[in-house]
């Protein structure tokens, strides 16, 4: 799964062009390396987001593609 959709899926992120941009700004790093939209997650895979002042980073626990908003956080895990 793309890593802007996985975002926006999630619910970590509200829409997923935020997402887009915030990767494009270089924002968010997987597995440590900064990382494009289009890069394609795994489950196992850490993500960063830098959002202004704080950082979250999450590990992929689930990839799902029609998810609802209470099965949301089963997807990630906050490390």
């Amino acid at each position: 799964m793309r890593l802007d959709k996985f975002l926006k899926n999630s619910r970590i992120i509200k829409r997923r062009t935020v997402a887009k941009e915030a990767c494009e700004q270089g924002r968010v790093e997987v597995n440590g390396k900064i990382a494009k939209p289009g890069i394609e997650l795994k489950e196992g895979d850490t993500i960063k987001i830098a959002f202004g002042t704080s950082v979250l980073e999450v590990r992929v626990e689930k990839l799902l593609d029609n998810v609802k908003k209470v099965d949301a956080e089963s997807m990630y895990t906050v490390v």
